[in-house]
């Protein structure tokens, strides 16, 4: 029998949180905290592709984290890939949003990340899977906040009309509502164990 098809869930990343803590040397930002992603690649060391990645999910992460409430402190965010079988930017981004709710560190609202791809024949695919990322003919990812569904980031690999692309939006601003009612229960059962 063939093995089975790997699914989004088989994607996953830990995210570790360190700080607010002392900054080290000309990282120090007088009026908030400075933030740092790193992202850290299943096997071998940070390439290109992780450095873009990076300055995205910081991005994303300074919109919502008050750092004027720890300024001249450093936030240091780090991103393990575990396994990668498709969805992996979304996937980073709800780790860092848990990761930051997880750390109590004061957030102006809550994000996640969804990625959505454009098949062949125009159909829009969520949360694709390795294999549907490469057959597509787009593949676009948005981060988007949970007070107003606002679009944080947004990237996108290939080509697509603008009435697609907001397509792709729409469809991730429906499917975000189901992320942020997993982090609400993800919460809810963390406090009710204790």
């Amino acid at each position: 029998p063939r093995p089975p098809l790997p699914s989004p869930g088989d994607t996953s990343v830990l995210a570790g949180l360190y700080g607010p803590a002392e900054v080290k040397g000309s990282k120090e930002l007088p009026d908030r905290a400075a933030l740092e992603v790193l992202l850290r690649p299943k096997v071998g060391l940070p390439g290109v592709i992780e450095r873009s990645r990076e300055q995205l999910l910081r991005r994303t992460c300074e919109s919502v984290v008050l750092g004027v409430l720890h300024p001249r402190t450093a936030i240091t965010l780090v991103l393990q890939v575990l396994s990668d079988a498709g969805s992996l930017l979304s996937c980073c981004l709800n780790a860092a949003c848990m990761g930051l709710l997880d750390a109590g560190l004061p957030l102006s609202s809550l994000f996640c990340g969804v990625t959505c791809a454009l098949d062949p024949s125009g159909a829009i695919v969520l949360d694709p899977t390795t294999r549907q990322e490469q057959e597509a003919r787009a593949v676009l990812t948005f981060a988007i906040d949970s007070a107003e569904r606002k679009v944080l980031t947004a990237t996108t690999k290939g080509s697509c009309s603008v009435e697609e692309m907001q397509q792709c939006l729409a469809a991730a601003q429906r499917a975000a509502d189901t992320v942020f009612q997993f982090y609400r229960d993800s919460v809810r059962r963390k406090y009710s164990k204790s």
